[in-house]
């Protein structure tokens, strides 16, 4: 009686791990705030765990269950879709996928966004990112889920889970209970908040040019018109940010996304 009681427990409990796995695997969605359970992890790939230098910096990836960071992340799209990543599988913008530079690859970890609580669980299958001062990159997907997409910085806490399944293992846990607030569109004519501070993704002759770079930017960019002659110059600022430091990463996120001459411009 004792070994069938058992053998009917052991049963249930396996049946939860797959439901738990199968939530894992099939994608973005809410889960109530569980962790998914990996039962069949992929095997690490082979050469991703290997010392590697970029740009003269050494980085040795390794275990490390208890990896649990927080600083600033990143997010890349467009420009990659499609393409290889470090483990071999192509970059899907819109799925929930990191880069970290040093994590087992595949990996899964927990980001929550500090500025509004929103935690997802993602999939690690790149290396990345190569800038000072940040701690990982995000796809598309996972920026949007968090909330980090229009900024394109942001302050992140990283918590490693351990392996990931072999297909899939992004998730949804948690959604801010409101959506973030609109930053203010910038003041025709260069009248800027006092002590605010503003990112020049770039200026044109062209106004449906800068409209368009507007639109790639997201929703804190805007089009301002200043005159010049019998002209115009349509100036596409990304803002408004509260000081210096905030701006500053702003401005690096710009540069990231294909803005080289990105201008840190004050009100003060």
């Amino acid at each position: 009686m004792a070994a069938r009681l058992a053998k009917t427990i052991r049963g249930a409990q396996a049946v939860a791990l797959l439901s738990l796995l199968a939530a894992c695997a099939g994608g973005a969605r809410p889960d109530m705030g569980r962790l998914p359970v990996v039962t069949d992890p992929a095997p690490i790939v082979s050469g991703t765990m290997r010392p590697y230098q970029i740009r003269g910096r050494w980085y040795q990836p390794a275990e490390q269950p208890g990896y649990d960071e927080t600083g600033m992340a990143s997010w890349y799209g467009d420009q990659f879709n499609g393409r290889p990543t470090a483990t071999g599988e192509r970059f899907d913008m819109h799925a929930l996928t990191a880069a970290h530079k040093t994590l087992p690859l595949p990996g899964l970890i927990e980001v929550t966004n500090l500025a509004n609580g929103r935690r997802i669980v993602a999939r690690v299958n790149d290396r990345g990112p190569f800038v000072d001062g940040r701690i990982l990159d995000l796809s598309r997907g996972s920026a949007e889920a968090l909330g980090l997409l229009s900024a394109g910085v942001g302050q992140v806490r990283v918590r490693y889970l351990g392996r990931a399944p072999r297909i899939g293992g992004g998730t949804a846990l948690q959604q801010a209970a409101a959506p973030a607030p609109r930053a203010p569109a910038v003041p025709a004519g260069a009248t800027y908040a006092s002590g605010a501070y503003w990112v020049q993704a770039g200026a044109f002759a062209d106004r449906r040019a800068a409209h368009r770079v507007a639109d790639r930017l997201g929703d804190r960019a805007a089009v301002d018109v200043a005159p010049r002659g019998n002209d115009a110059l349509y100036r596409v600022l990304v803002g408004p940010w509260p000081d210096a430091n905030a701006a500053e990463h702003a401005r690096q996120a710009v540069i990231a996304r294909g803005y080289a001459d990105a201008l840190l411009i004050s009100a003060r």
